[in-house]
C-alpha cells in the first residue's frame, strides 16, 4: 500500500512539474529567450543581450582601456624622454594598438567572454552553441570591433545589433558568437503540492532540479 502511494505521488509530482516546465517555457519565449538545440538534441535557453546593456558594457570597457592607455603613455613619455619625436610617436601608436585592440582580446580570452564592462552588466560572450569562447573568437570580434566600434564610433555596431534578431553585431556574426545575459531575475516559482507527512523525509533528499 505504501509503495502504491509512493508511485501515485511521484506521478502527481511529475505531472505538476511537466505543467510548470511548459508554463515556464512559454514565459521564456515571451521574455525573449532564444532556444538553441545542440547536436546532442539538448535544448539550451540563451537570453541574448540587447543594445542598451551591450552599449553600456562597451562604454565601461572603453573607459577602462582609455585609463590604462593614458597611464601607460605617461609612463612611456617619462621613460623615453631621451628619444627623438619619431620614436616617441611610433611607441605611442604601438601602445594604442596593444591597449585598445589587443587588451580586449586578451581579457575576453582569459575570462572566457567576461570583460570588465560585461561583468558589471551581467553579460557574457559565448559561442553559438552556448560554449565558452576561445582566442580565435575573441580575435575576430576584436579586429572587426576596431572598424564597427572605434572607427565608426559604434554606429555600424548599433545598426547591426538593431537589425539582428539576437542583437548580434558584425563581429559576433563573423566570429560565431553571441552576447547573453547571465544575471536574470528569478521568476515566481509555481505551486508544487507538498508530500504527505509520512513521505516528507524521503522526498526531502531528492534533487528535482
Amino acid at each position: 500500500m505504501i509503495r502504491l502511494i509512493d508511485w501515485s505521488y511521484c506521478g502527481a509530482m511529475c505531472h505538476q512539474l511537466g505543467r510548470l516546465t511548459v508554463f515556464e517555457a512559454g514565459q521564456g519565449r515571451a521574455a525573449g529567450v532564444s532556444e538553441l538545440v545542440t547536436g546532442e538534441a539538448v535544448a539550451l535557453e540563451l537570453r541574448p543581450a540587447r543594445l542598451p546593456s551591450r552599449a553600456l558594457a562597451v562604454l565601461l570597457d572603453l573607459a577602462a582601456a582609455v585609463a590604462v592607455y593614458v597611464a601607460v603613455t605617461i609612463a612611456l613619455v617619462a621613460a623615453t624622454a631621451s628619444l627623438d619625436e619619431a620614436a616617441q610617436t611610433a611607441i605611442s601608436i604601438a601602445m594604442f594598438v596593444l591597449v585598445l585592440v589587443g587588451g580586449p582580446i586578451v581579457v575576453e580570452t582569459l575570462s572566457q567572454g567576461r570583460s570588465l564592462g560585461k561583468m558589471a552588466c551581467g553579460l557574457r560572450v559565448v559561442r553559438d552553441d552556448g560554449g565558452p569562447i576561445r582566442f580565435r573568437h575573441a580575435l575576430v570580434r576584436g579586429l572587426i570591433g576596431v572598424i564597427e566600434i572605434l572607427m565608426t564610433f559604434g554606429v555600424v555596431a548599433c545598426i547591426a545589433s538593431l537589425v539582428s534578431a539576437r542583437g548580434r553585431r558584425l563581429g559576433d556574426v563573423f566570429a560565431g558568437t553571441l552576447v547573453v545575459r547571465e544575471r536574470v531575475p528569478a521568476g515566481q516559482a509555481g505551486f508544487v503540492p507538498p508530500p504527505p507527512p509520512w513521505l516528507a523525509g524521503r522526498f526531502s533528499g531528492l534533487d528535482l532540479s
